[in-house]
């Protein structure tokens, strides 16, 4: 399924029912994920469509700052163009609102569908950390249990302070190290000694187990959320 644009809903042809095609298609498309408990990227991408359509609803016009991760410039300057033009036509203004009010009420369900599998995923896990945890623990390793799998999924993970338009927010970056079988002799103590000795380029790294006693799709599912409750834990720590 194509995924929707940032602008969709007044790209082309600014009809009704040719967007209302659109948007079940891709709702669809999303709805068939979630019932099969893969939340991204498709959650993400809802998230940004919903708060697009709802602040075009509430403003008139996009504002840059609002989505520095989606809208450059160049698309705040051609959608600020193409709203001037549309603002003049009161037929096509009100075509595209009631294009916004249907798509927000289709996308609410699924919304709340995808808030659901994520409070639900994010009620089973618990998270540890793995021996003594450095003064600064935003890097180090990220260990993932996922449901009764006999290993652990292995991620050095970073964590990234960025300025937002009122407050300071915290990202996570991981990348995928290795997956190691667990044993009598293999414990998460003795995965994070073996880590040490290998990568000398994290002498001294936090390591936090997060483990799920359901499984879970892992790179859609387990692993987004299972980073963004390191952030919320370390946070607290700190």
């Amino acid at each position: 399924m194509k995924a929707l644009g940032i602008n969709w809903f007044i790209e082309g042809s600014i009809d009704f029912e040719h967007k209302k095609y659109v948007l079940l298609a891709y709702l669809q498309h999303i709805n068939k994920h979630f019932r099969s408990s893969q939340l991204y990227p498709d959650l993400g991408d809802l998230v940004f469509h919903y708060n697009n359509l709802l602040h075009f609803k509430n403003n008139k016009v996009l504002m840059q700052q609002n989505f520095p991760q989606r809208l450059t410039k160049a698309d705040f300057d051609a959608l600020k163009l193409t709203y001037e033009k549309m603002v003049k036509d009161d037929y096509v203004m009100q075509e595209i609102e009631q294009i916004i009010t249907f798509s927000l009420e289709k996308m609410n369900p699924a919304l709340q569908q995808g808030k659901e599998i994520y409070d639900f995923v994010e009620t089973r896990l618990l998270i540890d950390a793995i021996g003594l945890v450095p003064l600064v623990p935003d890097y180090g390793y990220l260990f993932i249990r996922n449901g009764d799998e006999k290993g652990l999924h292995v991620y050095e993970y970073r964590i990234t302070v960025f300025e937002g338009k009122d407050d300071q927010y915290r990202g996570i970056n991981t990348a995928y190290i290795a997956n190691y079988s667990l044993s009598f002799v293999h414990t998460p103590e003795s995965i994070k000694i073996d880590l040490i000795n290998s990568r000398k380029q994290l002498p001294n790294p936090a390591v936090y187990q997060v483990a799920c006693d359901i499984s879970f799709p892992l790179e859609q599912t387990l692993l987004p959320v299972a980073k963004r409750s390191l952030v919320k834990y370390i946070s607290k720590a700190a």
